[in-house]
Formats: structure tokens, sequence, C-alpha cells
């Protein structure tokens, strides 16, 4: 099935708060806490999906013939295209009843291996969460990517401990989920990481031979300080505007930080991507791969675990159709001068 295919069959089994809309562009559910809406005016989500529409393209056919390459290489694994399913945490809470967190992860980190890329798994104050996600992780020979949130030191250590026992692919910390008022409310309360904090999380994670991403940066400022310490990639990412309202879309501030960590990490983008022509632009911008995450909750709800795949398919063949018409024969091949100016 199709998107809109696996949307309609999502209808009655999701819900109330996400109305799984036929093109998951944020309106829906503007202002939807609990619920996948953004925060306060609701707008963050909806800005995140118009900045890549009005990303335009370059066609030029004026080339060889060929069949266009999506795979590609990203923390060291080799993918099938460079798109990973990423994290949700309570599933329940913010989409309805038929699946819980660990069922849901079950089904994104499967599909994903299956289809030959990765997914994320999400974190909560249920510690079963990321207890089973590491568990299906350690399963699948580490084919998936744990994601801690920014805990106070002592819960951080635990669940490290957890992500890195499985020996997945890498582990990521959603820095961005620092503005959740359930984390701020712990004690000791969890919250921002300075760079000594982030050097110290790098270091566990690479003894253990394990790169570590760290998700939710939006400035060139925090990724240089990334970079300082010592993190494998970074994500462009503005927590789809659930943390903080009147912020920026992710396309509009990626290039700047893309230049700003160069070769020195990976640059990751998430918010508002929903195809895989979004894709191709996040790549010309000056990403080396992307994050898809609300639009596979309805994926799965409307067809689980296929439609997971159903839907990682169709964002390669659409990603494949722009580079084809683009003139770009692999993902290295994809540049900004494809972008019209």
């Amino acid at each position: 099935m199709d998107y809109q295919e696996l949307a309609a069959a999502a209808r009655g089994n999701i819900g109330p708060f996400c109305r799984a809309c036929p093109t998951c562009d944020g309106r829906g559910c503007k202002g939807t806490i609990p619920g996948p809406g953004a925060k306060g005016t609701g707008t963050v989500a909806i800005r995140n999906h118009e900045a890549w529409q009005q990303v335009l393209v370059n066609m030029d056919c004026v080339h060889a013939t060929f069949e266009a390459s999506t795979s590609t290489t990203l923390l060291g694994q080799d993918l099938s295209l460079p798109v990973m399913i990423g994290p949700v945490g309570d599933v329940q809470r913010h989409y309805g009843q038929k699946y819980d967190t660990v069922t849901y992860n079950e089904c994104a980190l499967r599909a994903a291996a299956a289809e030959g890329t990765l997914a994320l798994t999400g974190d909560g104050l249920n510690g079963e969460i990321m207890t089973r996600a590491t568990a299906l992780i350690g399963q699948l020979g580490g084919q998936g990517i744990p994601t801690v949130k920014p805990w106070d030191p002592v819960t951080l250590e635990h669940k490290l401990g957890e992500a890195l026992a499985a020996r997945p692919a890498a582990v990521a910390m959603d820095i961005d989920a620092a503005g959740l008022p359930f984390l701020r409310g712990q004690q000791p309360p969890a919250g921002a990481k300075d760079e000594g904090q982030l050097a110290e999380i790098c270091a566990v994670c690479h003894d253990a031979g394990t790169p570590f991403v760290l998700k939710g940066v939006m400035t060139p400022g925090s990724a240089e300080r990334a970079l300082r310490a010592g993190v494998d990639a970074i994500v462009v990412s503005n927590h789809g505007g659930r943390v903080l309202d009147g912020v920026p879309a992710t396309a509009t501030v990626l290039p700047a930080i893309a230049d700003a960590v160069g070769n020195d990490a990976e640059v990751l983008v998430d918010g508002g991507i929903r195809s895989g022509l979004d894709v191709f632009r996040a790549l010309a911008l000056g990403a080396n791969g992307c994050l898809v995450c609300r639009p596979f909750v309805v994926a799965i709800f409307g067809g689980g675990e296929q439609g997971a795949r159903d839907y990682l398919r169709q964002l390669a063949g659409e990603l494949s159709d722009a580079m084809e018409m683009c003139g770009a024969a692999t993902v290295a091949d994809i540049r900004p001068d494809m972008l019209y100016r």
C-alpha cells in the first residue's frame, strides 16, 4: 500500500489526536499535546513541512541513461537508502491503544532491518521500553539505534549500559527532549547537557566501539560544541515543534549547520520530511541522511510491520525518481547546484 492507503487504513485504529491525514503536515493535529501536534500555536510542525516544499529542484534529463542507486553508508552501516525511522516515545499516550511503545518498536525495527536500513527506538519513564527495545536490537544483530533521553547522571549510566549491551549500530540522545515537562520534574532533574557532559557520554560509547548521535541541534554553535565533545553524527531537529514554539524549520537552518560541521561528523535531519523528493532536497542542502518519524506511526497503525516496509519502499522509489530526473546516479552525486536558487 502507498502512504495514503496506509493512512486510510489507520483511521479508526489511531487517535483521537492523530487523524492519519493523507499528508502528514501538522495541520490536522495542530496544538494537540498529548498527541503528535506541535507546542503552543502548533505552527512549527506546519513550518517544517512547508519549508521543504519551498525548496525547488533543477530538472536535468540531458545525461546518459542510468538507474539511480539510493544506497549509502551512514554511521558505518551500509543502508539501502539514506532514511532511518525516527524514534517515538509513549505511543499509546500520543497515538492510540492499538500498539504500545514496545510492540511499535518491534514493528519499526523489524521493518527497517528487512528493508536494509535502521530504526531508532524511543525512551521514557517506563524502563521496560528501553529494556525490551535493546533486547530486540540485540536479537537483530545490532540493527537499530536506541535513543536515550538527557537523564540525570545515575539514570543515564543505567540506560547507556542497557543500550550498549545490545551492541547497536549507534546510540542516540535526543537532547531536544530537555524541554519535556516530565524530564524537568525528575529528581535530580534531567535536561540540557554541556560540552563536558556530552564528552563523557561520547567516551562511554566510544569505549564500547559504538558511535554516538546527538539529536536536537538547531544552530551552528550547538553543532560546533557537539563536535568538540566528540559526537559522530548530529540530527538537525526541533523535536517536531513539540518542545518549543516559534523556532525555524529544520530545512531553513540545515545549510548553515552542515557548513559548520563539514566532514567532521555526519549530518542527519528530520522534521516534516514526507517524500523521497524531500529526502533529495535535504541531501542537496547538505545532509547525509534523514529521519522520518510520524508517518511511520501512521503506516504501522495502518499496516503493521508491512506498512512500514511499504512506506520505506515508497520513499526509496520517490528518491530514485528525483535522482534520475535531476542527474544524480548515486546519493553521493546529489549536489547543491541541483536546487533552483
